[in-house]
């Protein structure tokens, strides 16, 4: 068996996903649209529920954090795609790719989180509706939050460290615009079993757990507004929850479409280009989700902008 030479990791090579200089300009222009939008829709999502009051209620705190979440998740991949564009590199040192592989993986996983929490609230608000407010206590919603960013960043700072222990080869070229944990540890010289272990049981728990979750709280919200008798009070009782419903068939449907495609395929740069949808266009979807079809925020919107 040939053997790679081991050589000490300065940096690695992001291979993006186009070389074409002509292509390279124009995902530039696209994806700094895409990320000024993103910044620009979340934060006005966080101001809104800040500066009305009507909208201090658990749904929107979790919503508030969501966006904090999405704003951050771009902004861990984006920028660095969008400097090495300008600049004409392709490199991100050792440190850097380590620091972005963890905060990518923490918000992802916060942003898992808290679908599955506010999941939880529509249950709560829907088939309890007279103790919700009991219920959704601000204590609850607090005690919820910060679960989830424990769950997230200890689960991040596992793989993270594991990855630490990897000893890397001559071949550092990642073909991906950001430093992806799975990318990462294909590199690897040394043996990957843990890694692979860690990282596919961890997935299967931080995604099967947090789907079934929010299946059974939609089949029991289902139940609850089919007994419903009148036309209005179960349009009204689906459109509270249909906003999160879209944002979670998003989220899940390209998180599984990133999946299948880098099973099915052995051409990683096609999964780089499915992994945009996952981390890019996601964020940049869900403050439009959430207030083309809210009245409440739509109002919020309004007197910001006054």
């Amino acid at each position: 068996m040939e053997l790679k030479n081991k050589t000490r990791v300065s940096e690695f090579i992001l291979l993006g996903l186009s070389e074409d200089t002509e292509v390279q300009l124009l995902l530039f222009a696209l994806f700094l649209i895409i990320y000024l939008v993103t910044l620009i829709g979340n934060l006005l999502i966080i101001l809104a529920t800040i500066s009305d009051t009507h909208l201090h209620t658990p749904m929107y705190f979790f919503l508030a954090n969501l966006s904090f979440s999405d704003i951050c998740f771009t902004s861990t991949t984006v920028p660095k795609m969008l400097v090495n564009i300008q600049t004409e590199t392709k490199t991100i040192s050792y440190g850097n790719c380590l620091i972005q592989m963890y905060f990518c993986m923490v918000f992802g996983i916060l942003d898992n989180c808290l679908l599955t929490v506010m999941a939880y609230d529509r249950y709560v608000a829907i088939c309890h509706p007279l103790h919700y407010m009991v219920i959704m206590n601000p204590r609850l919603c607090c005690l919820l939050l910060l679960a989830s960013w424990i769950l997230s960043v200890l689960d991040s700072l596992l793989h993270g460290l594991l990855v630490v222990q990897l000893t890397f080869c001559s071949e550092l070229e990642i073909p991906h615009f950001f430093c992806e944990l799975s990318q990462v540890i294909q590199l690897a010289c040394s043996d990957t079993f843990l890694n692979d272990l860690v990282m596919y049981f961890a997935s299967g728990i931080l995604a099967g757990i947090p789907l079934t979750g929010i299946l059974f709280s939609y089949s029991k919200i289902s139940c609850s507004i089919l007994r419903i008798s009148s036309r209005g009070g179960k349009y009204k009782a689906f459109s509270t929850c249909g906003s999160h419903l879209s944002v979670v068939s998003l989220f899940y449907g390209t998180a599984l479409g990133l999946y299948l495609s880098s099973a099915a395929t052995q051409n990683t740069r096609a999964t780089a280009i499915v992994s945009v949808m996952f981390t890019v266009i996601t964020p940049m979807l869900n403050p439009f989700i959430y207030s083309l079809r809210n009245k409440d925020i739509k109002h919020a919107l309004k007197i910001i902008s006054i």
